[in-house]
């Protein structure tokens, strides 16, 4: 599956699909909250957020692409990304694009 943030691939004529999306919500844990909260206090990157957020993204990315194979799909263009605050300790991570097929 070819994935892009442009609405186009070079040298392909595209066939519009529709919107597929892929969505995740996480939590933080106790354990990383209290060694990333020290780490706030002297500065520097929380990693393990780092981590939390980069898998997220991976989580949302693939429940995306299972959305454009459904449609049978042969890439999704225009992707982008959002998130928001569920709650207290608790983010969404939304990815979302149009799934083409290649004339």
């Amino acid at each position: 599956m070819i994935i892009v943030t442009t609405d186009y691939i070079s040298g392909k004529e595209l066939e519009t699909l529709g919107l597929v999306k892929g969505a995740t919500i996480q939590a933080k844990n106790i354990g990383r909250d209290i060694t990333q909260g020290l780490r706030n206090m002297v500065g520097g990157e929380l990693k393990a957020y780092t981590d939390l957020m980069n898998q997220s993204r991976e989580t949302a990315v693939q429940r995306m692409i299972e959305d454009a194979e459904k449609l049978g799909a042969d890439a999704i263009v225009n992707v982008r990304f959002s998130t928001s605050s569920i709650m207290q300790g608790a983010s969404e991570v939304f990815a979302y694009g149009t799934a083409v097929k290649f004339k």
